[in-house]
């Protein structure tokens, strides 16, 4: 079921937009790189080969930070097999430890190659203060496109160092007179840091997450109301182990207009926190939330 959702979620990306790899993480993903700095934020990349194995091999061959589709990473793709063919998938990203959404997916037929890009959601990152991007982690996944229920091919994680690794840099957020923190306790932190009203999200509640752990989690909401009146925002997300992420919680207008609601004065909702691999685990949060906008 989760490579099920996983494919659904790469096939969408690919109409919206336009995602090789078991092992552990390399930190050292551009140690054949060749990075030089020419101004200040200006970079020129030479690339590097951040997968290889006789299964497949995944060069990192550009970084173009002003390409049609935002920030891109191209790529160079190699399918070795003799008569599978992979596709070439990114399971998640993640900018100076923030996580970022990307849009990539792409078939490879045996023996053949392709190039083409991972084109990172920044806006999200950006309006909330990440404007260099000094260490891009990508973690690939490559499997067999015609066979979901088959084990993943390689899932494997590598860095990317636009400026240098000496020059990465993590973010930290620095906290604000209008953040409410809900949750802060060794496994997680939640802050609401704010609110928007908008045209196309409705109401909207902005959060920022840290996951303190070392596992995915997940993060839910039950039994939600605005006013009083019932109003499920149907939200989830997942946070990668020691990542951080912005995220927001959504009433559209219409559900809202539906319950006369002209001014929100109160939302209330469950706010669970577990870990999205082991739902037999305790949960790292579980509790009801009240704010008062």
């Amino acid at each position: 079921m989760k490579k099920i959702f996983a494919l659904l979620v790469s096939s969408l990306m690919m109409v919206s937009l336009v995602a090789c790899a078991g092992g552990e993480e390399k930190e050292n993903g551009n140690n054949n790189a060749n990075v030089s700095e020419t101004k200040e934020n200006e970079i020129t990349f030479q690339g590097f080969t951040a997968v290889d194995t006789p299964e497949c091999t995944v060069k990192i061959t550009e970084i173009d930070p002003d390409d049609t589709w935002g920030y891109t990473i191209k790529t160079e793709l190699e399918n070795k097999s003799q008569n599978t063919t992979y596709m070439f998938s990114v399971e998640s990203a993640a900018v100076n430890g923030v996580e970022c959404e990307t849009l990539f997916a792409k078939e490879v037929a045996p023996g053949k190659k392709a190039n083409d890009g991972i084109s990172l959601g920044t806006s999200i990152i950006e309006k909330n203060g990440i404007t260099e991007f000094t260490d891009i982690e990508i973690t690939m996944r490559i499997y067999d496109s015609s066979n979901i229920f088959a084990e993943d091919k390689l899932v494997e994680t590598f860095h990317i160092y636009p400026y240098g690794e000496e020059k990465a840099t993590k973010f930290v957020r620095e906290s604000q007179e209008t953040d409410k923190v809900i949750v802060d306790n060794e496994y997680v932190t939640v802050i609401v840091t704010g609110y928007d009203k908008d045209n196309i999200w409705g109401y909207t509640a902005n959060l920022y997450l840290i996951n303190k752990t070392d596992t995915e989690i997940m993060l839910s909401v039950d039994e939600a109301s605005v006013n009083g009146y019932m109003a499920d925002p149907f939200y989830a997300k997942s946070v990668k182990a020691g990542k951080s992420a912005f995220s927001s919680i959504s009433w559209s207008d219409t559900v809202l207009e539906e319950n006369g609601i002209t001014e929100v004065q109160e939302i209330e909702f469950l706010l669970k926190v577990y870990d999205s691999n082991d739902w037999s685990k305790p949960e790292y949060f579980k509790q009801t939330v009240t704010l008062n906008p």
